[in-house]
């Protein structure tokens, strides 16, 4: 896939749509590092079901930590893997506190530091509350990736290195989310939906259903 064709796929996501963001609802950083550490293998909208009685609760380190472990578990129990996420997010709140004066670090190396946070996590908080050009590549933007031939790649380190250079600098700030919306509503992962993509002209995908 050339440089032009590249460039004319993302300006027809941002066409569509000029403002993308994050599907997980949230106020302060503090609430979106919550959430994204929620959302490893659970979805958005289940994450955001837990949240909604969270957070009005207990939104910011010392209140999450004041639940204790079994209080933040009540509040988190409908999400997948949450024994083991109650106890690095109560970890992470305790280095929030000790280390970085309660607020979410802006640095890479900081973040991942954090119990319950890898690359993936960082690099959501990176972009959405910091604005940094960050690629957090998911099971979407992995499948989107290879599937048009934007940054084809092995694997997930591989897939990111190659969409931070191939994507034109005007559009990296919100690829990532255009790129999540996409696999996730249209180029979805058992039958993508080729006949109502804006791209489907410009993706090197073999085997398109236009049907």
């Amino acid at each position: 896939m050339n440089k032009q064709i590249r460039q004319t796929i993302f300006e027809r996501l941002r066409e569509q749509n000029p403002s993308p963001t994050t599907e997980l609802h949230y106020h302060t950083p503090f609430e979106l590092l919550i959430a994204v550490i929620l959302s490893a293998q659970a979805t958005d909208k289940g994450v955001n079901k837990a949240t909604a009685k969270l957070f009005p609760t207990a939104n910011t380190p010392e209140t999450i930590l004041a639940l204790g472990e079994e209080g933040l578990k009540d509040y988190i129990k409908t999400i997948g893997l949450y024994n083991s996420k109650a106890v690095n997010i109560l970890k992470t709140c305790e280095q929030l506190i000790q280390i970085h004066n309660s607020e979410v670090p802006d640095e890479r190396s900081a973040l991942e530091a954090l119990p319950g946070v890898g690359r993936k996590t960082a690099n959501v908080i990176l972009n959405t509350v910091f604005r940094q050009p960050a690629m957090a590549v998911d099971t979407h933007i992995f499948r989107v990736s290879n599937r048009t031939n934007i940054a084809p790649g092995k694997n997930v380190l591989e897939v990111e290195k190659r969409l931070l250079r191939n994507i034109p600098k005007e559009f990296l700030l919100d690829a990532h989310h255009w790129l999540i919306l996409h696999g996730r509503y249209t180029c979805i992962a058992r039958r993508p939906r080729c006949g109502s993509c804006i791209i489907e002209d410009l993706c090197e995908f073999r085997d398109k259903k236009l049907d």
